[in-house]
């Protein structure tokens, strides 16, 4: 086995540096699975080379840490150890080791008979001594140091009676973490959207930490920040809720929903990495590493030709990209307003011919704006970043709303019938909402 470090080329940071004991990490296959692991799930559909992973991303994030630890060392000398940088780089490198395939989408229990979350797996893998990647890590770091590096991915204040730096927490998760820093960056990159983006090496240089041990920003640093923030509201506006990727995330997930439905019923066979996923109840963190979208694109062409016409049309669709449904076009429909319309649209489209168990799809946006003061950005003097900004205080407000598809040849006449229902006493649809 090879002791040299190395250097990985980026696409996005260039040239990154690891040391010959992380490359240990990640050359352990509990990591490189996140090779064969989408960022974005089904976006490709919409942007054909968002077909980026979350191995390219760990990396990213990896060396983002590394660049704003090197930027304290030089703003504030001697107030991070050597040793809570070495765990900051690799709570960033390992904070999505646990992702379940196709990313946050699957990470429901409509899925997954196991149901945790992708935080959860992950501390599960990197605990067991079942795993290549929890030996490897246990015996790079030590049982006391593996104990802090869980604390800190943890959120914990302390370890062992040992304080943990708010700010060290801040990079791995925050509105400002190097997560985020990555993905957004490595998103628009892949997908082409043009949406102006952010400098990622100008919002590092910007950050501080101050007396209470969280960072803030200086003065000069605001610009960076709101480009920041607009591009994560353009990001989520334009890519990670664009209809069709909200469609066919719905179509992947009743897709495995039904395949789990008739293989309970007898009526499907599945592959054992399927059934692990779907049926087993008692999946060990060694089996849930094993999985990856590729156990899930095999079977689309099989699936594709079964008897069963729900899991057969939605496979097809994954298959073809043909015969999507449409959206409704009506703008602010609010889950309370969905709620109230979905049962008469279910009767039309039963009089129109159709079935609504395969014919009819919803989804459900929910947008979650800059949160301020608790959770925000803080500026030097204080305050929060949305009092300096009025670019930024546009952004606050949350949003949740609701996404409803049927075919395309009635949705025309659905979409003038659902306007009639829901403004019986009123003029616009705004005043209704």
């Amino acid at each position: 086995m090879s002791k040299r470090d190395r250097v990985i080329r980026d696409e996005i940071h260039r040239d990154i540096l690891v040391p010959a004991h992380h490359a240990r990490i990640i050359d352990t296959p509990e990591f490189q699975r996140l090779r064969s692991i989408q960022q974005l799930s089904t976006c490709e559909y919409v942007f054909p080379a968002a077909t980026h992973n979350r191995f390219a991303h760990s990396l990213g994030a990896y060396f983002l840490a590394g660049e704003l630890a090197e930027h304290l060392h030089e703003v504030h000398p001697g107030l991070m150890s050597p040793e809570d940088e070495e765990l900051v780089r690799l709570a960033a490198l390992l904070h999505d080791i646990g992702h379940p395939p196709y990313s946050h989408l699957l990470e429901t229990p409509r899925v997954f008979a196991t149901f945790a979350s992708h935080e959860a797996w992950g501390r599960k893998m990197l605990e067991s001594n079942g795993t290549e990647i929890g030996q490897v890590v246990r015996e790079v770091l030590g049982d006391e140091r593996l104990g802090r590096l869980f604390a800190l991915m943890n959120g914990d204040d302390t370890h062992n009676g040992h304080p943990i730096p708010k700010y060290l927490k801040e990079i791995v998760s925050s509105q400002l973490d190097v997560d985020r820093m990555d993905y957004m960056i490595r998103d628009q990159a892949n997908t082409g959207a043009q949406i102006g983006g952010f400098d990622s090496a100008r919002v590092i240089r910007a950050l501080r930490v101050g007396d209470d041990g969280r960072f803030y920003v200086k003065q000069w640093g605001l610009p960076a920040i709101e480009a920041y923030l607009v591009t994560r509201y353009h990001m989520y506006q334009q890519v990670y809720f664009h209809k069709v990727n909200m469609l066919t995330q719905s179509y992947l997930v009743n897709m495995l929903v039904r395949a789990k439905e008739l293989a309970i019923a007898g009526e499907l066979v599945l592959r054992p990495e399927l059934s692990d996923m779907l049926l087993n109840d008692e999946l060990t963190p060694a089996q849930y590493a094993t999985l990856n979208d590729a156990h899930i694109k095999v079977e689309l062409s099989t699936w594709a030709h079964h008897s069963d016409k729900k899991l057969a049309g939605l496979a097809r669709r994954l298959l073809s990209r043909k015969d999507f449904h449409k959206s409704l076009r009506i703008d602010q429909l609010t889950l309370e307003m969905s709620d109230i319309i979905m049962p008469r649209i279910h009767e039309e489209l039963i009089v129109a011919g159709y079935d609504p168990e395969m014919d009819l799809v919803q989804a459900t946006i929910r947008k979650r704006g800059y949160l301020p003061y608790t959770e925000g950005i803080v500026l030097e003097d204080g305050r929060d970043a949305s009092e300096h900004s009025a670019l930024i205080r546009s952004l606050v407000q949350n949003d949740e709303q609701s996404l409803i598809f049927v075919p395309e040849n009635i949705r025309d006449d659905m979409e003038q019938k659902v306007r009639e229902w829901i403004k019986p006493s009123q003029s616009s649809l705004a005043q209704f909402d």
